[in-house]
């Protein structure tokens, strides 16, 4: 039996090929974990979970082709936990409206920039049960953000603003959000996508 002193500290990587990818380490590594950031297929090898940053979801991808990460991330994903956050939501949706390459993780139909220009971006305080604080709601932060227009019968809706539009979900060991917690000082979005990893 291992003694609990010598608890395996989790390695969570984080895409680094463009975006707030910087910010997502500081959390993991705030949080008592050990952030990895990824930038080629071998980064993938050793790694607990992985998240997909906010940036430009086009130049993500373009550039996960570039450096041979798409099929190791896909099969990466079977087996273990991968959290897609803004365009990294968008990227491992199974379908994004008008078209655009895909790595089909989790099975939502999102579309881009759905509420307009960086300038149009906004914080909502959201209910997420997923993170059991129902008196302290979420400081959501949308940049030119997605929205789940569907979701698959497997699909858990996480999050939803007042107005109905789903902004987080989860499917078996695939987490998504709309919204950036990277960008706020409540860790508790990274903590629940700990605490599922564990």
């Amino acid at each position: 039996m291992t003694s609990p002193h010598f608890e395996k500290i989790l390695k969570v990587g984080v895409l680094a090929l463009q975006g707030a990818f910087a910010e997502h380490c500081q959390i993991i590594n705030k949080l008592g974990c050990q952030a990895i950031e990824v930038r080629l297929p071998e980064d993938l090898d050793s790694l607990d979970a992985l998240i997909i940053p906010g940036g430009e979801s086009t130049t993500i991808y373009k550039l996960a082709k570039d450096y041979a990460l798409i099929d190791p991330i896909k099969n990466f994903a079977k087996t273990k936990p991968v959290w897609g956050t803004c365009a990294g939501l968008i990227l491992i949706a199974r379908e994004v409206i008008g078209g655009q390459d895909s790595l089909n993780l989790i099975d939502i139909v999102v579309e881009r920039n759905a509420f307009g220009r960086q300038s149009d971006s906004f914080i909502a305080d959201l209910n997420i049960h997923a993170i059991n604080d129902p008196d302290r709601k979420f400081p959501a932060v949308f940049i030119r953000a997605p929205i789940i227009e569907s979701v698959g019968a497997e699909v858990e809706v996480i999050a939803s603003l007042p107005e109905g539009q789903i902004v987080a979900a989860r499917e078996a060991n695939i987490l998504v959000s709309s919204f950036h917690p990277e960008l706020t000082k409540d860790t508790r979005m990274h903590q629940y996508f700990i605490d599922f990893v564990k």
